[in-house]
């Protein structure tokens, strides 16, 4: 990890724990002792394990989604990318660092870029389709909520809902328009080609052309014979979201609250929302104020802060904890392949070898 990681981490971090210092001590009371003496940690637990099979959801997409392209990804290598990507997703804004992970990644299990970058895209396209279904329910069944909801929320709902459907529209267009986007992006690679000129530019360009093909191929598809990876893809994305969401619910029967499933649903929806804009590194601060916000309409204030730690706890710092593990075992892989190829640039009989 170099140093700009590193300190991204930290900038997280920091965000995150000076909300939850304040949020903690502005609700904190001898109630909330009381609340702690009697957590009970089998719900606790459970809501540990829920949060673990989402993302065994997550890498379940992958997997059949690679698998509706003709690939095949062993899921150890899909659970390991999944949870690699989560650490970069907890130090970028919006949670943008985790694309490139995932598509490095398949493409180091033998995926071309084009391909990997398609499946990825679509993942992004899956959730927010789910995610925006989720929404329209949301404001059919629960309109009574809505009501005593913060405004700033819900404008952030419906610009992150906005953007989403931007993207599913544009991807959508790009499958049934391919020359077309396929024109724009090479006009946008050919100037970045003039702009800043040197052999690795033009051979970043010349392969970026080749790529594009495959990427296009792929997303159209995914719209057609690969139909099948969208299908289950939409499945394991449901399920993703819907295991994700009843984690809060879990904390809230841990904490001896009554679970509020329909509004923590509606809760858990604007917040994962509201995340995808990119304003902090992983949204820190962003959520904890969010959550405090929301849960403060059906949560007692002496419980509020602890909720809101506990919540925090298995969707963000558990990210960066679990996601610093994967991140090591790649980090030696990628030294392992590196030191490979300087054996064979600097042996001669080795390359001799390689070539027969």
């Amino acid at each position: 990890m170099d140093k700009s990681q590193a300190r991204l981490i930290w900038i997280s971090v920091a965000f995150s724990t000076v909300v939850l210092v304040i949020v903690l001590a502005t609700t904190f009371d001898t109630n909330t002792l009381l609340t702690i003496l009697k957590l009970n940690l089998w719900f606790l637990l459970l809501a540990t394990l829920l949060r673990i099979a989402s993302l065994l959801f997550w890498a379940l997409r992958i997997r059949t989604m690679s698998g509706s392209l003709g690939y095949t990804v062993k899921f150890s290598h899909c659970f390991n990318l999944v949870i690699a990507n989560l650490l970069a997703g907890a130090i970028t804004p919006g949670q943008a660092g985790g694309e490139p992970v995932r598509i490095h990644e398949l493409y180091r299990a033998d995926l071309k870029i084009g391909d990997a970058t398609a499946i990825v895209l679509m993942e992004r396209v899956l959730d927010g389709v789910v995610l925006v279904i989720m929404g329209v329910l949301a404001m059919v069944f629960l309109q009574s909520i809505w009501r005593g909801l913060n405004i700033g929320l819900i404008i952030g709902m419906f610009v992150g809902l906005a953007v989403m459907i931007g993207l599913i529209i544009l991807l959508f267009y790009s499958a049934r328009k391919p020359e077309r986007a396929k024109v724009f992006l090479t006009r946008i690679i050919t100037w970045a080609g003039t702009r800043w000129k040197g052999k690795t530019m033009q051979k970043v360009v010349r392969y970026a052309d080749e790529e594009m093909d495959n990427f296009f191929v792929s997303l159209h598809r995914f719209t057609t014979s690969a139909r099948k990876g969208l299908i289950y893809g939409t499945v394991f994305t449901t399920l993703f979201w819907a295991s994700e969401f009843f984690v809060a619910s879990l904390l809230l029967l841990s904490l001896a609250q009554p679970p509020f499933i329909a509004e923590s649903y509606l809760f858990q929806l604007i917040i994962a929302i509201v995340m995808m804009i990119p304003l902090t590194p992983g949204s820190s601060g962003i959520a904890e104020l969010s959550a405090t916000s929301l849960y403060a309409l059906i949560v007692p204030a002496s419980v509020l802060g602890l909720f809101v730690l506990l919540w925090r706890v298995l969707l963000f710092y558990f990210n960066i904890v679990v996601g610093l593990v994967a991140s090591l075992n790649i980090f030696r892989r990628e030294l392992r392949i590196t030191n490979e190829k300087n054996v064979v640039a600097t042996d001669p009989q080795v390359q001799e070898d390689a070539d027969e």
